[in-house]
């Protein structure tokens, strides 16, 4: 069933196999069928037009033929790889970021690359990524390729998310929650906040304010994680209560990290913990991973 599958967008990119292969090992933990999707965007070229000459299309039926064939023998690969898994693949034609967001409707994850080919063609250029995040029907999970400096985390790297007690924060607490499960390593919680002003008339400190509110923020983030606690008694949670920018934070905490999930919007304000802004940067800048939760 297609609400069932796992949709990778695919474009025979490095960042594109990372996001297949990524897609396959959650698949191969949770049972779902994977499904590629190549995005095929046809191009009118306009061009000086004489007695006999129309405008052209670009890329044309062989460029197609050709898109077909690596995503047909991408699949293939992928299925002779894990053969207890259903891999399919299929070219759809249209915008990338406005087909796969159509798409996302029938899936249960959509994975992407952070960055693809690039061109007519590309189907994972930057701009995507942000904009199928921000849009879709499902969880979207951002892969990008290690580099020397973000280097791939190890087995037992812990699973990361960002909490703030907002609806759509608490979903992806719940995603990561069961990742870090499925996955058997630890579940690391951030929350973070700004402190109330450091002066008072009369020039008092309001540390003490502080230190309550630090106590405070840390009593909610326990009571959203008690129900998940009796679900998977098990699961070694962390919880790390900060003051600061969230985007920072979670950028920092993603160093070492095998996936940092966020919602895709939170309350906003100065306690606001998952504006649509810090999920955008996460994806920019993360060091592992992103996943950016909503519900279907």
């Amino acid at each position: 069933m297609r609400g069932e599958e796992i949709l990778v967008g695919y474009d025979g990119s490095t960042d594109a196999q990372l996001a297949l292969e990524w897609a396959l090992d959650e698949a191969s933990r949770s049972g779902r069928s994977v499904r590629l999707a190549y995005v095929f965007e046809w191009v009118t070229v306009v061009g000086w037009l004489g007695p006999g000459v129309a405008p052209g299309v670009w890329p044309d039926e062989t460029a197609r033929r050709e898109v077909e064939h690596l995503v047909q023998q991408a699949a293939a690969d992928a299925a002779r790889a894990h053969p207890d898994l259903d891999v399919t693949g299929e070219v759809f034609d249209g915008p990338p970021p406005l087909v796969l967001q159509e798409r996302s409707a029938d899936a249960a994850l959509l994975v992407l690359g952070s960055r693809g080919h690039g061109g007519f063609g590309g189907l994972l250029a930057g701009s995507t990524a942000v904009s199928v995040a921000a849009h879709a029907h499902c969880p979207v999970v951002v892969v990008r390729a290690p580099t020397e400096a973000a280097p791939a985390a190890p087995a037992d790297g812990p699973v990361v998310v960002g909490v703030d007690g907002s609806e759509k924060s608490l979903v992806a607490l719940g995603f990561a929650v069961e990742r870090a499960a499925q996955r058997r390593v630890p579940l690391r919680l951030l929350r973070a906040w700004s402190p109330p002003g450091v002066w008072r008339p009369g020039g008092d400190s309001s540390e003490g304010d502080a230190d309550e509110t630090a106590a405070a923020e840390r009593a909610a983030a326990e009571e959203s994680l008690a129900p998940w606690r009796r679900t998977f008694p098990e699961l070694s949670v962390t919880v790390e209560v900060a003051a600061g920018s969230p985007a920072s934070l979670l950028v920092e905490a993603s160093a070492g990290a095998q996936l940092v999930a966020v919602g895709t919007r939170g309350r906003g304000g100065l306690r606001g913990m998952l504006l649509g802004s810090v999920s955008q940067q996460l994806i920019q800048h993360a060091r592992c991973p992103v996943a950016v939760v909503r519900e279907r």
